[in-house]
């Protein structure tokens, strides 16, 4: 049997948290970029379907492997900022402004009531890199969304760092995620501030 000579994988040099897009799937979306010093953990949520061994005076005679299926993943995202539209999201609630658009606070949901979260995909971008320049990203997406109520924390002379406990779970037949290369991040605009709302 001749041998098969190995051909050598497409190596990519991927570094950073670039920026983070939330898109909810609601009738009107609603589209957040973070791009404050990010961190995604990533942990996949496996269902294990045990072994089954035919073992008779200790001698293994036959066994049906054990069986694992991916349903989804836990992701964790740290930010070093506070985006109050993103625990809107998260969360539900509401963001509150004064008559010039400009953010005045944030009320969570009532305590006691029923958490309904709001459905969204999250796209997680990466730099490429070859040599010291950077050639692209890498967009890895997530779908089937959705947050869990967020703890803010203080601590004297220390910045705040937000974490985010997101479950993302695909839909019957869906990836539970996808890769693509692109060739620049997406255009972000300021937030947009309508006097009066």
């Amino acid at each position: 049997m001749a041998a098969t000579t190995p051909v050598k994988g497409t190596e990519r040099a991927m570094i950073d948290c670039s920026m983070i897009v939330v898109t909810t799937k609601e009738e009107t979306p609603r589209c957040i970029a973070i791009t404050s010093g990010t961190k995604l953990g990533v942990e996949p949520q496996i269902e294990t379907k045990e072994a089954v061994k035919l073992i008779i005076k200790g001698t293994l005679k036959a066994q049906k492997k054990e069986s694992k299926t991916i349903t989804g993943h836990i992701l964790t995202l740290t930010d070093n900022m506070t985006i109050l539209e993103l625990l809107e999201i998260l969360q539900g609630g509401t963001v509150t402004r004064d008559e010039d658009g400009k953010i005045t606070g944030y009320t969570p949901e009532v305590s006691g009531s029923t958490f309904e979260p709001v459905v969204f995909s999250l796209d997680a971008y990466s730099a490429q890199m070859s040599g010291s320049e950077v050639v692209g990203y890498e967009k890895v997406s997530y779908p089937g969304c959705t947050g869990s109520p967020v703890g803010l924390g203080s601590e004297d002379d220390v910045f705040r760092v937000t974490e985010y406990s997101i479950n993302s779970a695909p839909g019957n037949g869906e990836a539970p995620y996808t890769i693509a290369y692109v060739d620049a991040l997406p255009a972000v605009s300021d937030p947009v501030v309508t006097p009066g709302a």
